[in-house]
Formats: C-alpha cells, structure tokens, sequence
C-alpha cells in the first residue's frame, strides 16, 4: 500500500459512512412515522371495541335484571357502537386539526 492510494481509500470510506447516516436517518423517521400511524389505527379500534364492549355488557346486566332477553342487548349494543364510532370521530377530527395546525 502506497501513500498516494491512502487518501481515495479514506475519501471513499467518508463517503460511504456519511451515505449510511444519510440513510440511516431516513429510515429513523419512516419508522417513527409507521409507529404513530400503528399507534392511531389501534386506538381507534380500541375506541370501537370499548363502546360495544360497555355498550352490551350493559344491555346484558339490564336484561338480567328485568328479564327482558335479548331486547336490552340489542339496544345497547346498538348505542355502543354509536358511541364507538362516535369516539373515532372524535378522535380523527382532533388529530386532523393537530396535524393543521402543525403543518401551519
């Protein structure tokens, strides 16, 4: 190995190091990015989830208590996933007023 080689080896060893940071970054913040969508999308199936979980299991206790089987159930359930699906709206028009604001 000569003198004269030392400096290109070392030229290309920088340019491949500042290519993986580069890339490395990027990568950094396409996983973030994945992480808050993945993060949203499971909130608002747990917010979907939750309000027929609650909206039956009080449709459920009422028809226990007034035996009135399946009547309570259903219109709980009914108005569960209306809560539900009132959650998600919510919570979607929050985050694209955030998401406005932070573009702004």
């Amino acid at each position: 190995m000569t003198k004269e080689n030392i400096p290109e080896k070392l030229k290309k060893l920088e340019e491949k190091i500042e290519s993986f940071r580069n890339t490395s970054s990027k990568q950094k913040q396409k996983s973030a990015e994945y992480s808050i969508a993945v993060g949203r999308g499971v909130r608002l199936a747990a917010d979907l989830l939750a309000g027929v979980v609650v909206g039956s299991g009080i449709g459920f206790v009422l028809d226990w208590l007034l035996n009135t089987r399946p009547i309570m159930l259903v219109v709980f359930l009914l108005f569960g996933g209306a809560a539900g699906f009132l959650n998600i709206y919510r919570t979607a028009h929050s985050t694209e007023q955030h998401n406005e604001l932070k573009d702004h």
